[in-house]
């Protein structure tokens, strides 16, 4: 028998006017849940959370709570009122009977001074403490607001192995694929107006949305034909008894209303960068550049060449220095020591992650245009600007807009849109992640697989680099910076297979030499692989294409939005078998890449 609900949404509804926002919205949340909340930007996932916490009311519906029960909740902004320091700030999230130490804990899990003001803290700093704050009581349910925002790696790696440690359920709002995929078990998706949910985490989600997207455009299509079957028998067919043609006009009237109030799934973004001259080859030669600020080493000794076309993404922890890396690259910073080359022809567009070049106090408008008329220039011909951020998903009511009354998402996309209006042969994109929707961030990635000239990159979102970029570079302390070849996984792939290699070399150094006449020299590396790692490395593709095709045939039947409700036993083991091969199929790459990687330096 299933425990009984810790919270329980029931038929709740919530209108700011015009359409519903929410509309006979259900959601229960049961002790030990992982639940990832989906859906597009505006779509209502905050409010919903906010609605689950008590701090807005609905307009209808009820909302049940169990008596006792604890619900902390993280806000995309958090709110330090007058609190003297992080510790007391963390503190004053306790319960009578929670214990203190957590607070200790978290505190220094994260990396915060626990003296440290609030009103001192940069945004990443901030959000750790926030973190530590809803964390620390162990509540029965917590509700995450984009907690991956302004964090760092290290720190979102560590967010992933907390949630997966307390006992309390969780519901979480997110952008990180990744991160979902690694910390749910079902997903809610709230798209206009009302929810579904299924009993899988964020990784089957996205095949399954999509193929019910597709019946339901099917199943609008089919309306429209009925339409116009009845409104021709309107039109030209037989007037036989009156009652009868009375009852089928009444029912044309309503399959009119029906494909009025039909509610079609939101538009995606239009993205183009605006067209500018070809860059040189060369866009930028570092060699040997270094930075430090007093006895702190930023940059040592880096060297790197970038090319048109390329895709660099940076990585690292808060403070490392990818930005005044990144800075002394483009120029913007000089290096203590080393030179800096520009190629010819670059032109530079850039995002920057804490939406400085956005005042809340101009319209949206004017934020775009920069206060210069109501056009903007996009690909050197004139945009008005109502249609160039509808291009956005903005509203024409909107355009007047204060930027300060904007959403996160809003903001973002608007960024986005101002920044890709700049004619530009570099992108230099800093976070260009937070607070964008799934399905706009599969179109940046898509315009930025596809752009002709140069991306840098800086990101904490595994998935949107593995998606993007051809190299990262990545700190591996004291001031020094290494450039790996591939996304993020083959940076990781690559960091295991040098430490394992150093490892090994470890032990063998350790072993005491044998003097027998066919023994290798002492410390000499083999000069070939061994028949083992042959064959695993001639066998392998053919594993990862096995373990790949498996994968895919679940997906495809997974897919099937009936597959559920008419055999939830079937979904259920389709869905552990794809979890099992994707768990086999990383291990396998991990290995194959790690063999090539060593055949390839013993080839020299």
């Amino acid at each position: 028998m299933a425990p009984p609900p810790l919270l329980r949404l029931d038929g709740v509804r919530l209108t700011f006017g015009g359409t519903p926002l929410l509309a006979d919205v259900e959601l229960g949340v049961l002790p030990g849940d992982r639940i990832a909340l989906v859906g597009r930007n505006g779509s209502g996932k905050s409010t919903l959370l906010k609605i689950a916490a008590g701090t807005v009311e609905p307009d209808g519906g009820e909302v049940f709570r169990q008596p006792g029960a604890t619900i902390r909740y993280l806000a995309q902004e958090p709110d330090f009122g007058d609190a003297p320091s992080v510790e007391a700030y963390v503190a004053a999230g306790l319960g009578p009977a929670d214990d203190p130490y957590r607070v200790t804990r978290l505190i220094e899990g994260l990396g915060l001074r626990p003296d440290a003001r609030p009103v001192d803290l940069s945004g990443g700093e901030a959000r750790r403490a926030a973190l530590a704050r809803v964390l620390a009581p162990e509540p029965d349910i917590v509700l995450l607001d984009e907690p991956t925002n302004h964090l760092d790696l290290p720190t979102i790696e560590w967010l992933e192995e907390e949630v997966a440690s307390i006992r309390s359920a969780v519901v979480i709002i997110s952008h990180d694929r990744r991160f979902l995929e690694k910390t749910t078990r079902a997903t809610v998706w709230l798209d206009r107006g009302r929810v579904r949910r299924i009993e899988e985490g964020f990784g089957s989600f996205e095949a399954w949305r999509d193929k019910v997207l597709e019946e339901e455009e099917r199943d609008l299509q089919k309306l429209d034909r009925k339409i116009v079957r009845e409104e021709h028998w309107l039109r030209y067919g037989v007037t036989a008894r009156r009652t009868r043609n009375e009852r089928r006009l009444a029912g044309l009237h309503q399959l009119r209303a029906d494909r009025k109030n039909a509610r079609r799934a939101t538009g995606t973004v239009e993205m183009q960068v605006g067209d500018t001259r070809e860059s040189g080859k060369l866009v930028i030669e570092a060699k040997a550049i270094e930075k430090a600020y007093g006895e702190r080493v930023l940059v040592e000794n880096f060297s790197t060449r970038i090319q048109r076309g390329d895709r660099v993404g940076f990585v690292g922890p808060n403070g490392a220095g990818k930005t005044t890396l990144l800075k002394m690259l483009i120029g913007e910073a000089e290096p203590d020591a080393g030179t800096v080359r520009l190629g010819t022809n670059l032109d530079l567009a850039f995002l920057d992650q804490k939406r400085a070049s956005l005042r809340d106090d101009l319209p949206v408008s004017e934020a775009l245009t920069d206060g210069r008329g109501d056009q903007v220039m996009v690909n050197g011909e004139p945009r008005h600007v109502a249609g160039y951020l509808k291009d956005f998903l903005f509203q024409p009511e909107q355009i007047r807009t204060p930027v300060g009354n904007l959403s996160g998402g809003e903001r973002a996309r608007l960024l986005l849109a101002k920044t890709l209006a700049t004619p530009a042969n570099v992108l230099v994109l800093d976070e260009p992640t937070n607070d964008l929707d799934m399905e706009t961030l599969d179109l940046l990635q898509e315009l930025i697989a596809n752009y002709p000239g140069t991306v840098l990159l800086v990101s904490h979102d595994r998935d949107f680099l593995d998606r993007t970029v051809t190299s990262v570079i990545s700190p591996e302390g004291n001031g020094r910076w290494i450039e790996y070849a591939g996304g993020y996984s083959d940076m990781a792939a690559q960091k295991r297979g040098a430490q394992a290699e150093a490892r090994k070399a470890e032990k063998t150094a350790a072993k005491p030499t044998t003097t027998a006449p066919t023994a290798r020299p002492a410390g000499q590396p083999s000069t070939k692989l061994s028949f083992k790692q042959k064959f695993a490395l001639e066998n392998l593709p053919k594993e990862i294409a096995k373990l790949e095709a498996a994968i895919a045939k679940a997906e495809a039947e997974m897919a099937d939005p009936a597959l559920f409700a008419k055999n939830p036993d079937r979904f259920s083991r389709l869905a552990k078998e794809s979890e099992a091969n994707r768990a086999a199929l990383a291990k396998a790459e991990d290995e194959w890449l790690e063999l090539e990687m060593l055949k390839a330096e013993l080839e020299g």
